[in-house]
């Protein structure tokens, strides 16, 4: 247990597996709320999708900001401002990269429509997430690296002499 708990600390230290733990929970957040509302409480599904959109992304901010990036600094409502920008740019350039791939690029594929369609979102959710990632870690939040020498083996912490 001991080594699964050190490892887990080794791995949150990197700031990319930070923001893909962060954009999973809000994500879980945007499917939770749109399946509670349009299943349980039976809004319509466009509207729940909406609510779960912007739950979600409330979600991912929050995350993003103090635990990804670490931004306490920061004006708060300018990020805000900032990162909903950011945020909307990647649906615009999500939903027109799902129109190319599907109808145009994967289109070649001797594949069933239903598995282009999750191909595509693959490729295209990679394609902007890395993109939203780099965005919001040179704009949103100014992301500056602090050196955490605790994580690294104490072999290389030791001074070089030179002979």
């Amino acid at each position: 247990m001991k080594c699964i708990t050190r490892v887990i600390n080794y791995l949150i230290q990197h700031l990319v597996v930070r923001y893909v733990i962060s954009g999973g929970l809000a994500g879980l957040t945007t499917i939770f709320v749109l399946y509670i509302l349009n299943s349980i409480f039976g809004l319509h599904y466009l509207l729940s999708a909406v609510l779960g959109y912007l739950a979600g992304f409330v979600v991912s901010f929050i995350l993003q900001k103090f635990w990804t990036f670490k931004s306490h600094e920061e004006k708060t409502d300018k990020q805000l401002v900032m990162y909903f920008a950011s945020s909307t740019l990647g649906l615009a350039l999500n939903t027109f990269l799902m129109y190319l791939f599907v109808e145009h690029i994967f289109v070649v594929l001797p594949v069933a429509m239903k598995f282009r369609v999750l191909l595509s979102q693959f490729v295209v959710g990679f394609l902007v997430a890395c993109l939203t990632f780099f965005i919001s870690r040179n704009i949103v939040f100014k992301y500056k690296r602090i050196c955490n020498y605790s994580s690294l083996p104490k072999t290389w912490l030791k001074p070089i002499q030179l002979s």
